[in-house]
C-alpha cells in the first residue's frame, strides 16, 4: 500500500504548496505581501472563498472564470498547482517517506517558483534565493543527503563563481561591444538574482552540483533561448534554465559527474 499511498499523499500536499507558490510568484516580484490582502480576483478584487480556492478542482468547476465578474482566470494557477503536486509525488516515490524526500521536494518547489518568477517578471525574489539558501543549509542537517559543511561550501561556491562570471562578462562586453549593455537596458552581464540563486542551489547540491548546474544551464539557455534573444533583443531569463539544470543536478548529478570523471577524464571507477 505504501508504494502508492506515500506519493499520493505527497502529491496532495504538493497541490497545496503549488497554490501557495502561485501567490509567491505573483506577489514577491512586485514587493507585495503574501499575507494581506487575502486571495482575490485580480480583475474585480472580490475575495476568493475557500471553496473556490481548492487547487485545480476549483478552476475546473468555475470553468476558468471568476465567480463574480466572470473574467478569465489564468491557466497558470492550475498548471503550477498540478506541476508542484507531480513533483512532490515523484520525489516521495523515489525516496520514500524520508526527510531527504522532503528536502528534495522543497528544493524543486523553490526552483519552480524561481522559474515562474523569472520567466514572467525577469526577477528572482530574495525570498527564494537568500531565504532558500538558509533553508538549504538548515536541511543539510537532515540524514540521507548533503552534509552541512558541503552545503556551506556549495553556497559560497555558487555565489562566488557566478559573481566572477558576471563581473568577467560585464568587463568583456564593455570592452568588445561598448553600449551593448545599455542597449539592453542593464548595466551588468549577470543579474544579482541569478548570483544569489546559485548560492541557494549550492546549499542543496554542493560545489560539484554548482559546476554542473552552471554548465547545463548555460548550454540550455544558448540552445533554447539564444536564437530567440538574438532576433528579438530580449534578455535571456537565465534563472529559468539554471533552475532546470539544478533540478537535473539534484536528480542525476552524482551519476553524471561520475560518468564524466571515469569515461572522459579517465579516472579509475
Amino acid at each position: 500500500m505504501e508504494v502508492w499511498l506515500v506519493p499520493l499523499v505527497a502529491g496532495l500536499f504538493g497541490l497545496l504548496f503549488g497554490s501557495f507558490l502561485n501567490v509567491c510568484t505573483l506577489r514577491w516580484p512586485q514587493d507585495e505581501s503574501i499575507v494581506s490582502p487575502g486571495s482575490h480576483c485580480p480583475k474585480c478584487d472580490a475575495p476568493v472563498r475557500w471553496f473556490d480556492n481548492i487547487p485545480v478542482l476549483s478552476w475546473l468547476v468555475l470553468r476558468a472564470k471568476c465567480r463574480f465578474c466572470a473574467e478569465p482566470i489564468s491557466i497558470q494557477y492550475p498548471l503550477v498547482e498540478l506541476a508542484t503536486g507531480v513533483m512532490w509525488a515523484g520525489v516521495f516515490a523515489a525516496h520514500g517517506p524520508t526527510l531527504e524526500a522532503l528536502r528534495g521536494a522543497v528544493f524543486l518547489t523553490m526552483l519552480f517558483g524561481i522559474s515562474v518568477s523569472d520567466a514572467r517578471f525577469y526577477i528572482i525574489p530574495d525570498q527564494f534565493s537568500v531565504g532558500g539558501a538558509v533553508i538549504g543549509v538548515g536541511m543539510s542537517f537532515f540524514p540521507g543527503g548533503i552534509e552541512w559543511r558541503a552545503s556551506l561550501i556549495g553556497a559560497a561556491t555558487g555565489y562566488g563563481v557566478l559573481w566572477l562570471v558576471g563581473a568577467g562578462g560585464t568587463w568583456l562586453i564593455k570592452k568588445m561591444s561598448p553600449g551593448r549593455l545599455e542597449e539592453a537596458g542593464v548595466d551588468q552581464a549577470m543579474g544579482g538574482g541569478d548570483i544569489k540563486m546559485m548560492m541557494m542551489v549550492g546549499s542543496f547540491v554542493g560545489a560539484w552540483g554548482v559546476g554542473l548546474t552552471i554548465f547545463l544551464g548555460s548550454v540550455l539557455a544558448l540552445v533554447v533561448f539564444g536564437p530567440i534573444a538574438s532576433l528579438s533583443k530580449r534578455l535571456i531569463p537565465l534563472g529559468v534554465f539554471l533552475a532546470a539544470a539544478a533540478a537535473i543536478a539534484y536528480g542525476w548529478g552524482p551519476q553524471m559527474v561520475s560518468w564524466y570523471l571515469t569515461q572522459v577524464v579517465g579516472l579509475p571507477a
